[in-house]
């Protein structure tokens, strides 16, 4: 577990007060954090930034949650089934407070930005001492000293816009793949999400942090710079020219960034991917449907037809031009014939992947208010039928780089013994037979097989 540090700008006396706290009940042991993140990639940038303000607190971290003397659970709130998953490891985490009353349990992040999530953890999960949402990190170490010192619960969903903090201690999970968050919150108000209410409005960070922290990175070994935001596009100071900034940074890396938006994915941004040699060729674009009623109840702000210009567009411009997307199916009121027209919109684009999901309630989003007619039951029948439909299309579709030599990113061991996996230039899923001493390297792949979810391939000298 990587450790990369700058000066912190919460340094303050909030922390000192914690760390002599921290000294004080824990005496001469160094007590220990168990942290875990569920959900996208913003939420383990979060989860990295929280553990490097937990260890300059005086906490080690540790993958034993029963040797913990600080349980965190940091939160999403996009689907319904990650709720569910929360609130059954609050309900297990019980007989561990049981065993150690001293043992400080907090939930954080989007799920319990929402008041009626905080509340039933607050009547529920009386064992829970520390609660807080996302707009709250800054607070973090006068919380935690306040759990510590009065042995009362803290909870804080106080929705605030402040600035930014930058040069955080961030405890990077991969030593060679980093996460750089350019822009926090939203402001699309798509009727299905719940992020613009528990992330706030967008604000984004300057050009120049954003640059001096992967040139850090760079020069720390890094390979692979993944540029976050809920929509990358809105960034306030031209996203695509920022691509470009990074691009000019000496040294050997790739540049991938999500998540974008199909209203504001315009030529300019795929030229700028095109043009950079160390933007990967790959863009994840979520069309959610190809049905353009639902689009307008989702109110996704394209057309169908907007979305095929830009797909058309980049593979003009470079014919092997990949792209990811994610589908809701069963969106409330969409019928048979209009999941139909998804359908037909994948087996047209062409996807190297699709995230798909049957559509998840969110309790406080415009969807939620919409009748909805069909059972979840049917609407997995749906979905079944979809990813059936995209398994036949990916694997004839990955097949034109059979024959072809991709450059790789070796993340991993895979699946079969001896053999690699890690992801090209394109973002696509490689396995090939090689030596785990590859791992956090590049290395060249001679594809031999394309399957419906990877390619096969041997090194290429």
């Amino acid at each position: 577990m990587e450790f990369k540090s700058i000066s912190c700008a919460f340094d303050s006396l909030d922390l000192k007060m914690l760390k002599d706290a921290v000294k004080t009940k824990y005496k001469d042991a160094t007590p220990l954090c168990y942290l875990h993140s569920y959900g996208c990639q913003q939420n383990v940038s979060d989860g990295e930034k929280l553990k490097g303000m937990i260890v300059k607190s005086g906490f080690s971290l540790t993958e034993n949650e029963a040797l913990a003397d600080l349980i965190v659970i940091n939160t999403c709130a996009v689907r319904e089934n990650a709720h569910e998953r929360v609130f059954g490891r609050l309900g297990e985490l019980k007989h561990l407070k049981e065993k150690n009353k001293d043992l400080i349990i907090c939930v954080c992040g989007c799920m319990v930005q929402q008041k009626h999530v905080a509340d039933r953890i607050k009547n529920t999960y009386p064992h829970v001492s520390l609660v807080f949402g996302t707009f709250a990190y800054g607070d973090f170490y006068k919380m935690l000293y306040e759990v510590i010192v009065s042995g009362k619960r803290v909870f804080n969903i106080e929705e605030k816009q402040g600035e930014i903090a930058e040069d955080v201690l961030q405890v990077r999970s991969s030593s060679f793949k980093a996460y750089v968050s350019i822009m926090y919150g939203c402001n699309n108000f798509c009727t299905y999400c719940i992020v613009p209410y528990v992330r706030g409005r967008e604000r984004s960070r300057s050009v120049d942090a954003i640059v001096d922290e992967v040139k850090g990175l760079v020069k720390d070994g890094y390979k692979e710079i993944t540029l976050l935001g809920q929509n990358v596009n809105s960034y306030a100071y031209g996203f695509s020219e920022l691509l470009r900034r990074l691009n000019d940074i000496e040294g050997d890396f790739w540049i991938r960034f999500m998540s974008s938006h199909p209203k504001d994915a315009t030529s300019n941004l795929i030229d700028a991917i095109i043009d950079c040699d160390k933007v990967c060729s790959h863009l994840h674009l979520p069309v959610q449907s190809g049905n353009n009623d639902i689009l307008k109840k989702m109110n996704r702000r394209y057309t169908v037809e907007k979305y095929l210009e830009t797909v058309e567009y980049a593979r003009r411009r470079c014919g092997d031009f990949s792209f990811s997307t994610d589908i809701i199916v069963g969106f409330p009121g969409e019928s048979y014939e209009q999941f139909c027209d998804t359908k037909a919109l994948l087996e047209k684009v062409k996807f190297d992947n699709v995230y798909s999901f049957v559509y998840s309630k969110r309790e406080g989003t415009k969807a939620a208010e919409l009748e909805d007619k069909v059972s979840v039951k049917q609407k997995g029948l749906w979905l079944r039928e979809l990813l059936l439909m995209q398994r036949e299309v990916t694997e004839k579709w990955l097949g034109r780089f059979v024959g072809k030599k991709l450059r790789v990113l070796t993340e991993d061991t895979g699946k079969q013994d001896g053999f690699l996996i890690g992801h090209s230039y394109e973002n696509i899923v490689v396995e090939f037979p090689g030596d785990e001493k590859l791992i956090g390297s590049f290395v060249y792949v001679k594809i031999t097989k394309a399957m419906n979810w990877a390619l096969l391939g041997e090194i290429s000298r």
